[in-house]
């Protein structure tokens, strides 16, 4: 490895040379206390900036064992570091001048969610941060004294500064491991008291607007109804009294405006923890839960939804359905029965975005068409057996359609933001009322199984000359937050709701890859369960295939991986 004097040497000998020339740096160079990567240069000052890392070896970087040997502390103090990181990078961006991104110096900006993230890692005995730098130049010509002060001042700052114990508050840093060991010991609690989901008194649930999702400021403060009020000890904060959603089928009423699907969306985002400040530290909820819509026009492959749909007109089976177009209905079904397949154990359901006919059907329709006419099975009909023979759990957020009164084992009203429990009230009011039909025959599990088409690993490019064609990897490009393409063929995850990063989106993207170049023909669990291992073993990396790992690929759940391959 050579030194930073040879990195020196050698970035003032190409000074006012042509841009290219800033390629001969790649490689790593030792600083003493860290080495600097110099991972991919950018070929035009007006290009993508180039990627950048340090590596501090764990010792000297000198954090405590318990910040880091279990996988959420780890997790936790990734997160932190890469923001505190960031901040010091804002404060050096653009101080060096040049044409173009000159003068850049940047890494990924994460949201409200503590999530695994190539950006920092904590493994393989080293704190490894990478980051982006706009090389300097005026116009197309290389500014070696610009990046020399970037390189040589700005980024040993940001790393003595972030990535060093003895730099960082430690009762900071002792906080964020605290909340990451509570956050824990509330998800074990889960699944010993048999909770889907708990909520702490004092959450503060409504974002400061649609595009921010930042607490609002003087929302109300949530707080538990006394009837499913749940205390636990944590090992650090102490008794904290909040609602325990027991599994089994909870519905959230109320009036339009109340806060229904805000605290709907809060336990969807429950799946991830949150970071100091955000309002929903303490609201989490089962990891493999997954929200369910209506998704007009999703295209569905080989999914097994005779359990809602059966006895199609045209006699299409509905075991191995497949469409390019699918209903507001048929891609519900979908939705549930690729959910199920996933191994999720609690649903999210919101009326407003269920289509009306997949959730329930009134008497009065039931007696002008007929059941034998009408090939969907309401969701109404089959919620009850998913959760006492399946053990499915159900939140479902209703305004209008009281039928699931009939089987709710507990009912929530939001109130103006407040919760109460009228389950009571609700079951009085059942009273005298005729009961729609609340299940069907032929319950069943959907089978999966179903193989994903991988084909096409690889495609063709003129050479540079345009004499010929070479093979090369499909190119991967993210399309936004959550839409990305793979060579030519793009997919849209939009309605895949509990995707909240971009860079779970560009992860996804690099799986699609990977799995089309070495899991061709397998089935959608096979994969998903391959590309977990993966990532276990060898690190989010891992999925990208090649020497260097690029920076911004954040990890998504094994649902959001079900969802993908799904939709492919």
């Amino acid at each position: 490895m050579k030194t930073s004097e040879e990195l020196r040497t050698s970035l003032r000998a190409i000074d006012r040379r042509n841009y290219p020339a800033y390629k001969s740096l790649a490689g790593s160079w030792s600083f003493g206390r860290y080495t600097l990567n110099i991972e991919r240069v950018q070929g035009d000052p007006f290009a993508a900036p180039s990627q950048l890392s340090v590596a501090v070896d764990r010792r000297t970087a000198g954090f405590p064992p318990d910040c880091w040997e279990t996988v959420w502390n780890r997790t936790a103090l990734e997160d932190y570091l890469l923001r505190r990181f960031g901040r010091q990078a804002n404060r050096f961006s653009h101080q060096a001048k040049g044409s173009g991104k000159s003068g850049v110096l940047a890494v990924t900006c994460p949201g409200q969610e503590v999530l695994s993230r190539t950006d920092c890692e904590v493994r393989s005995g080293a704190v490894t941060l990478r980051f982006e730098v706009g090389f300097p130049a005026n116009g197309r010509t290389i500014n070696a004294h610009e990046l020399e002060k970037i390189l040589f001042e700005f980024v040993p700052a940001c790393v003595e500064r972030s990535l060093l114990y003895a730099a960082v508050p430690a009762e900071e840093l002792a906080g964020v491991t605290a909340l990451a060991e509570d956050r824990h010991f509330i998800r074990e609690e889960l699944t010993r008291l048999d909770l889907a989901a708990f909520v702490a008194d004092g959450s503060i649930l409504p974002r400061e607007s649609g595009v921010s999702d930042r607490p609002m400021e003087g929302a109300v403060p949530f707080r538990s109804p006394d009837e499913m009020a749940v205390t636990l000890t944590l090992p650090h904060r102490g008794p904290v009294r909040g609602m325990g959603v027991c599994r089994g089928i909870t519905l959230i009423a109320g009036g339009g405006y109340h806060g229904k699907s805000t605290l709907l969306k809060a336990l969807e985002r429950g799946v991830y923890d949150h970071i100091a400040g955000d309002g929903r530290e303490y609201v989490l909820t089962d990891r493999t839960a997954m929200k369910i819509r209506a998704e007009d026009g999703r295209k569905v492959t080989d999914a097994d939804i005779s359990l809602f749909i059966n006895h199609l007109p045209s006699g299409r089976d509905t075991t191995h359905f497949s469409t390019l177009d699918a209903s507001g209905s048929t891609s519900q079904a979908a939705n549930i029965s690729e959910a199920l397949e996933a191994g999720s154990r609690l649903l999210l359901m919101d009326e407003d975005t269920s289509a009306t006919n997949f959730m329930v059907r009134d008497e009065l329709m039931q007696a002008v068409i007929a059941r034998e006419q009408e090939p969907i099975t309401p969701f109404l009909e089959r919620a009850l057996d998913l959760w006492q023979k399946a053990g499915v759990s159900l939140i479902l957020v209703v305004g209008s359609c009281g039928a699931y009164f009939h089987i709710a084992g507990r009912v929530v009203q939001m109130d103006a933001y407040r919760a109460r429990d009228i389950t009571a009230q609700a079951k009085a009011a059942l009273e005298g009322r005729p009961a729609p039909a609340l299940s069907a025959p032929g319950f069943h599990l959907p089978a999966g199984g179903r193989t994903v088409d991988l084909s096409g690993s690889s495609q063709t490019r003129k050479t540079y000359r345009g004499d010929g064609y070479r093979q090369e990897r499909l190119k991967v490009r993210r399309l936004g937050k959550t839409a990305f393409s793979v060579g030519s063929r793009e997919l849209d995850l939009r309605c895949v709701e509990q995707l909240v990063d971009a860079g779970q989106t560009l992860a996804l993207a690099c799986m699609v890859r990977y799995a089309r170049e070495n899991l061709a023909g397998c089935r959608v669990e096979d994969v998903a369960a391959a590309l977990m291992r993966l990532v276990e073993e060898k690190g989010l990396g891992a999925v990208c295939g090649g020497s260097v790992v690029p920076a911004g690929l954040t990890l998504p759940r094994p649902q959001e991986i079900f969802a993908c391959f799904n939709r492919y």
